[in-house]
């Protein structure tokens, strides 16, 4: 199965940044720069690296998954976060909050 990956540079559709996110350097440039396949600890730059690594190119999404044990499903949210709130979504602290703003006030259809 092939997933269509976004190889959107920014989030915001401008330079690639929003004021006050932190952001990755370049995009990893060889295999050896992305995080190590036995990563426990997902902390918001290695997240962000394995989703560049796959809009660049380096790695494909189904070689990435494989290699980190991810589903689908997550890697796709992780990219789907850094192009809706920047790196900054990418903390887990913040995904409810943002999945409560996605889902409206209580009585109202989802957006």
């Amino acid at each position: 199965m092939t997933t269509e990956v976004s190889r959107r540079s920014g989030h915001d559709g401008h330079d690639g940044h929003d004021a006050g996110t932190e952001r990755p350097g370049d995009a990893p440039r060889r295999i050896e720069d992305l995080p190590s396949p036995e990563t426990k600890r997902w902390v918001i730059r290695r997240k962000a690296e394995v989703v560049a690594g796959v809009r660049s190119g380096l790695i494909t999404l189904e070689e990435a998954c494989r290699r980190y044990k991810l589903s689908i499903e997550e890697f796709l949210s992780w990219q789907r976060m850094i192009d809706n709130h920047g790196m900054r979504g990418l903390r887990v602290t913040r995904l409810q909050d943002y999945r409560a703003q996605r889902q409206g006030a209580p009585g109202e259809p989802p957006a």
